[in-house]
């Protein structure tokens, strides 16, 4: 069995693991049982159990980039260009290096939907506008990932969408 294929099982059972029982619940015994490979091998490839979620973080959820929003913006259609997702980790209220991931990340989908709301509209919107618009579906995306793991109601992401388009709707000059 080739390296790459046992740090990947590693990855896919941490992943798997982590998401129903969390980090700390998981000791990396289950991941290298339910990975099918010994414990040492788990700490050979991460050297610490903490190394093993910011590898995830850092893999299977990349900062996105501008380049991300091909085939996503819809010229005209700031409302619909709005449909990114992400995911929040219960494991940011404890561990440092995941909520400074997120925090990254975050920056990103700001800086990636003022993208997207530049390319989806006709006309100039105004920097500060455009910001506080960005930040806004933000919030409402981020409400609605946690609000889904937490089992809690539910934030109309499409409805955010449509006052975010409105707001950006009349032509500024910036």
């Amino acid at each position: 069995m080739a390296a790459a294929d046992r740090r990947t099982r590693i990855l896919d059972a941490a992943e798997e693991l982590f998401a129903v029982d969390g980090f700390d619940a998981t000791p990396t015994a289950r991941v290298a049982e339910a990975a099918k490979v010994p414990k040492g091998l788990v700490f050979y490839y991460f050297p610490h159990k903490i190394d093993l979620l910011l590898t995830l973080l850092q893999e299977r959820l990349p900062t996105p980039t501008k380049d991300t929003l091909a085939g996503v913006v819809r010229r005209g259609d700031p409302a619909g260009s709005l449909v990114l997702r992400t995911i929040i980790f219960r494991e940011s209220g404890t561990h440092p290096e995941v909520r400074d991931h997120l925090r990254q990340l975050r920056r990103s989908l700001v800086e990636l939907t003022e993208a997207a709301l530049d390319q989806a509209v006709e006309w100039t919107v105004a920097k500060t506008l455009r910001r506080q618009a960005a930040e806004t579906f933000v919030s409402v995306m981020l409400d609605h990932a946690n609000a889904r793991r937490a089992g809690g109601a539910l934030p109309d992401v499409q409805g955010a969408a449509a006052v975010v388009a409105l707001a950006v709707g009349a032509p500024r000059l910036g």
